[in-house]
């Protein structure tokens, strides 16, 4: 098909938005996999609405451009806003100035179309345009929170919200465009269906990132699964779909605690001392939050929300677990026969179990990842990892041990098939998340670091499994003479 073919430019007015003209041909394999092989989100008949009744207004809480980019001085697509807004005659973004290259896939509430801006070939959009007129109350209502939260956000793992349109009956939000498609399209592509330990470590860490920032914004994600999780052209994940999320009140507070420590040391007269160490850490979870919808993907579903009495944050460590053993091993834990048998599994007193051929090679992490995968997995979310104190208690278990956090942007992907790597122009700080430096010169700022971090008096170690400073105060176990 000729290219000018495949290209729409967009009016403001006598808008037609239902893009029934677009041929199948353009539609990307990726996605049409996706769609009839993703599992959807589903409410449950017991369901309560979110909201008591919804606007069908346009929400003037979103501004039409949205001013919060993350590392804005290096992203060519807010460039091409910038450029497009400029030359407008009244400083705002239009459906004028875009033009559709191919749909990239649909779901419940709209679709999502590959675009650029007009005379800005440099830069790809998501343009995502629900059909208000379509929609029950309800879904309008899920519509009206993913607006207003992807307004919130501002995150290396999360989508921008670079415009929000509203014209005639439709919504329109410009986003990120994901060339990689999904992490769910890209585990299908696998051996078995199955990720290696390394790879499983790199993607549910950025998730965990992902998660720790919604929860430390009141965000309940409710819908994690490998079908929301979109992967950068860097390699890079990013969460999406937030319409099934819910707010809750927040209070951030700091919190001390002494770890002791014991090591060796060459300054040590018999080998060991004792390392003791006040540590501050900062906690953000909206352990208060209480929700009585039951919404989500049946296999993620946790407990406490399939039996319809009431979740809080717990349910995102669950499907946090639910995610780690279905990148691990290709299926997810209590999949049954059917959905009904699968909610029963869930439901029932029957912890996680791991099967493992007969034969099959353990690979090193495994042990770790599985321990993870139980205490997320607590069918009691008042004991489930997670849930009292968030993403700060499950980036200390040893699975993640190694990854700097505050680096992990830099971290190069790991090599796996399907998954098409743009390079950045500046080095990749370190190789994995192993935590091997990658040139000679990384080390030693690592070691320049340290040592310009030591302070007479006291130590403070920049640690890289945690997210805190903390002061270090050396007790050997004998004195010496």
């Amino acid at each position: 098909m000729d290219q000018l073919e495949s290209i729409y430019y967009l009016a403001d007015s006598d808008l037609d938005l239902s893009f029934t003209s677009v041929t199948t041909t353009t539609t990307d394999r990726t996605v049409s996999a996706r769609s009839s092989l993703a599992r959807s989100s589903l409410t449950l008949s017991f369901n309560e609405s979110r909201l008591s009744t919804a606007s069908t207004t346009p929400s003037t809480a979103v501004p039409n451009v949205h001013h919060r980019p993350h590392r804005r001085h290096d992203n060519p697509n807010w460039a091409a806003v910038k450029a497009a807004t400029t030359l407008s005659s009244d400083g705002a973004l239009h459906l004028r100035h875009l033009k559709l290259l191919r749909l990239v896939g649909s779901g419940n509430l709209g679709r999502v179309f590959l675009c650029r801006l007009r005379d800005y070939d440099h830069a790809n959009f998501a343009l995502k345009v629900v059909d208000r007129d379509s929609l029950t109350s309800k879904k309008l209502s899920h519509v009206q929170t993913e607006a207003q939260i992807l307004s919130s956000l501002d995150h290396p793992f999360l989508p921008t919200l670079y415009a929000h349109l509203e014209v005639s009956h439709y919504t329109c939000v410009l986003m990120d465009y994901c060339p990689n498609g999904d992490l769910h399209a890209l585990l299908r592509k696998q051996p078995s269906s199955r990720l290696s330990v390394q790879a499983v470590r790199f993607f549910a860490a950025e998730v965990l990132l992902a998660l720790e920032y919604l929860h430390a914004q009141g965000i309940v994600y409710r819908d994690l699964k490998p079908e929301n999780i979109l992967i950068r052209d860097d390699g890079h994940i990013m969460l999406s779909d937030f319409d099934l999320c819910f707010r809750s009140d927040i209070s951030p507070k700091l919190e001390n605690r002494t770890r002791i420590k014991v090591g060796t040391t060459r300054h040590a007269c018999f080998g060991d001392r004792q390392r003791e160490e006040q540590v501050t850490e900062f906690v953000a979870e909206p352990t208060t939050a209480f929700s009585r919808s039951c919404v989500g993907t049946h296999e993620y579903l946790a407990p406490e929300l399939v039996s319809g009495n009431g979740h809080g944050n717990g349910v995102d460590w669950w499907a946090f677990g639910v995610l780690i053993y279905e990148l691990l091993h290709g299926t997810t834990p209590f999949k049954g026969g059917s959905k009904e048998s699968t909610l029963r599994n869930i439901a029932s007193t029957k912890g996680v179990r791991f099967h493992v051929a007969e034969g099959e090679r353990v690979e090193p992490g495994m042990a770790d990842a599985r321990d993870l995968i139980e205490k997320l997995l607590v069918k009691d979310p008042r004991r489930r990892l997670g849930c009292a104190r968030g993403a700060t208690d499950i980036k200390r278990h040893p699975f993640f041990n190694g990854i700097k956090w505050p680096l992990i942007r830099t971290y190069r992907p790991p090599e796996v098939r399907g998954l098409a790597v743009k390079r950045s122009k500046s080095k990749a700080h370190v190789s994995h998340v192993t935590g091997v430096s990658s040139p000679r010169r990384r080390r030693c700022f690592w070691k320049k670091l340290s040592h310009l971090m030591r302070i007479k008096g006291s130590k403070y170690s920049l640690n890289s499994n945690y997210n805190y400073y903390s002061y270090v105060n050396y007790k050997r176990n004998r004195d010496c003479h």
